[in-house]
């Protein structure tokens, strides 16, 4: 067999480095289209914000959920990296519970630096400099907003939808806690419910509404484990296997506190708390539901 000779002329150093970074770019896009797959499991996460709250869902095929953003210390922002691939840069709803600083700081770092295709407000008005940021950030990107309304369903796809249960009426005048949404997320069999701050007396008014419809495999506990929040017959009616209070460490308020746990445990409920174990994610095939 005789000798090859290659005749090609070989290529100059800085052409390998092009060619270097295009394998890389493809290599990128092939990453994204293969992350981007419909997939069979529902993620939801609660995230990791300190004292306030922040939850992400993305569905089996991909249609995302942020309810509320925390504060604006940018704690949902590093979140948020962690749980979204690097090259998603759209989320499909945010959802703003109430006006208080804790649940909407963030959100205006959310739309920042992420294309919304619309936001859900409480209609509750707090009159604070977080509440006018997040309305400036809102116009100056030309998102469209809704008021929740009972009844309301956001339709991520054929197996995953979100619900509004409350408000179910015009909450302007009352307190902003008194005025949270409060939303059911369905995943063929698996529900989880997500309550903001909502006190005892919304829980027992939702319970003459529909004490049979909120049972809900997680439930994210009321107003950061708060004594004000999470009542006894509340808890019977939705009846979770799993609860997640998302608190800050060592916070002012004491959250959260000890007869609400006890509550949880008489109940036999499993607790997780953002303020020890960080972001806490959980993941659904429509029949079961597990921690991952």
């Amino acid at each position: 067999m005789g000798t090859f000779y290659s005749t090609t002329k070989p290529l100059h150093p800085s052409l390998w480095y092009v060619i270097g970074a295009l394998f890389f770019l493809d290599g990128i896009v092939w990453y994204a289209l293969a992350a981007e797959t419909p997939r069979e499991t529902a993620i939801v996460s609660f995230l990791d914000v300190g004292q306030g709250d922040a939850i992400f869902i993305d569905s089996p095929s991909h249609g995302q959920i942020l309810i509320d953003g925390g504060s604006g210390n940018g704690a949902v922002l590093s979140a948020l990296g962690a749980v979204m691939p690097f090259y998603d840069r759209f989320i499909d709803v945010v959802i703003a519970t109430h006006p208080d600083e804790d649940h909407i700081g963030g959100l205006v770092g959310v739309l920042q630096h992420y294309r919304v295709g619309a936001v859900l407000l409480s209609g509750g008005i707090a009159n604070t400099a977080a509440e006018r940021a997040l309305e400036e950030e809102i116009l100056s990107h030309g998102v469209t907003t809704f008021t929740a309304r009972r009844g309301m369903k956001i339709l991520l796809d054929e197996s995953t939808s979100l619900a509004v249960l409350f408000p179910d009426r015009d909450v302007s005048a009352i307190p902003t806690n008194e005025g949270s949404i409060i939303a059911r997320l369905v995943h063929g069999d698996i529900s989880y419910l997500f309550t903001a701050d909502a006190p005892q007396s919304v829980e027992r008014y939702l319970l003459t509404l529909d004490g049979k419809g909120i049972q809900s495999d997680v439930l994210k506990v009321g107003h950061h484990g708060s004594r004000t929040s999470t009542g006894e017959a509340f808890l019977g009616a939705v009846n979770p296997t799993n609860a997640v209070i998302s608190a800050g460490k060592d916070n002012r308020y004491g959250h959260p506190h000890e007869e609400v746990l006890e509550r949880l445990l008489h109940f036999g409920v499993t607790i997780f708390k953002t303020y020890e174990e960080g972001t806490i994610v959980f993941e659904s095939d429509g029949e079961r539901v597990r921690l991952r």
